[in-house]
C-alpha cells in the first residue's frame, strides 16, 4: 500500500494537546471527533506495559491523536488509515512531528483510503499483524461488525495482541464472535471495548463486567 510521505502540509484547523502537553493540529469543523484527553490518558495507563516497541494500527485515525499518544510512549511503528484527504494530511503532520521530536527512529505511515476497501485487499505477506489496533469509526456509520469480521479473517491482530473499539456508551457494542472480550470501560458518554483474537483464548470467552469511569 502506498503511504503518504510528503513534506509537511499546512492545513487550517484547530489544536489538540497530548496528555504529556505537546500540541497537535486538529481538523477544523465537525467532521472529526477526537478522543477526549480523559479517555486517552486512561487508556494509555491501561496499556502502559504494552506500548514500548509496539506496532499500532489506527483505523479511522482522524487527527492521529491516538497514534501520537502511542508514539509518545515508545511505540515502534504507527500505521494510520484515514479516508478524508485534508484530515489525512493533518494526521500525517502530527505523527511525523511527534516521531521526529522523539528522535527514536519510529516508523510512521498514513494511508489515505476508505477503511473497508483497504481491509478488503487483505494483509500483505510481509505484514505479520499488529500488537495493538485502535478502531474509532463514526459511531453511527455501522462499521463495527463488518470491520471486526475483516480484521479477524485477515489476521490483522497478532495472537497476543489487542483490538480496542471506541463507541458511544448510549448505543452500546456487543462482542462479536469469535473475538474474546478482555475488558470494557466506560467514561461518561464514551466507552472502550477491548478484544483479543480467538487464538489467544481457545475454548471460551473471558468476558468481564463493564467498568465505569469511577473504577478506571
Amino acid at each position: 500500500m502506498a503511504a503518504i510521505r510528503r513534506p509537511v502540509t499546512r492545513v487550517s484547523g484547530g489544536q489538540l494537546r497530548l496528555v504529556g502537553g505537546r500540541r497537535l493540529r486538529s481538523p477544523a469543523g465537525q467532521g472529526t471527533r477526537p478522543t477526549t484527553a480523559r479517555v486517552r490518558e486512561a487508556l494509555m495507563n491501561i496499556l502502559s506495559t504494552r506500548l514500548d516497541d509496539c506496532h499500532w494500527l489506527d483505523l479511522c485515525s482522524g487527527s492521529g491523536v491516538m497514534g501520537c499518544e502511542a508514539l509518545e510512549r515508545g511505540a515502534a511503528r504507527v500505521v494510520a488509515i484515514e479516508h478524508n484527504p485534508r484530515t489525512a494530511a493533518i494526521c500525517r503532520d502530527n505523527l511525523d512531528m511527534v516521531a521526529a521530536a522523539n528522535g527514536q527512529g519510529q516508523s510512521v505511515q498514513v494511508i489515505r483510503q476508505e477503511l473497508v476497501s483497504w481491509l478488503s485487499r487483505g494483509r500483505p505477506d510481509h505484514e505479520s499483524g499488529f500488537s495493538i489496533v485502535y478502531f474509532d469509526p463514526p459511531y453511527t456509520a455501522g462499521l463495527y461488525n463488518k470491520t471486526l469480521g475483516m480484521l479477524h479473517r485477515g489476521g490483522w491482530v497478532q495472537p497476543e495482541g489487542l483490538l480496542i473499539c471506541e463507541y458511544s456508551s448510549r448505543e452500546g457494542l456487543e462482542c462479536p464472535s469469535p473475538w474474546q472480550e478482555q475488558d470494557r470501560r466506560r467514561y461518561g458518554t464514551t466507552s472502550l471495548l477491548m478484544l483479543s483474537p480467538p487464538e489467544r483464548c481457545p475454548g471460551g470467552t473471558d468476558s468481564r463486567r463493564q467498568r465505569t469511569d469511577q473504577e478506571a
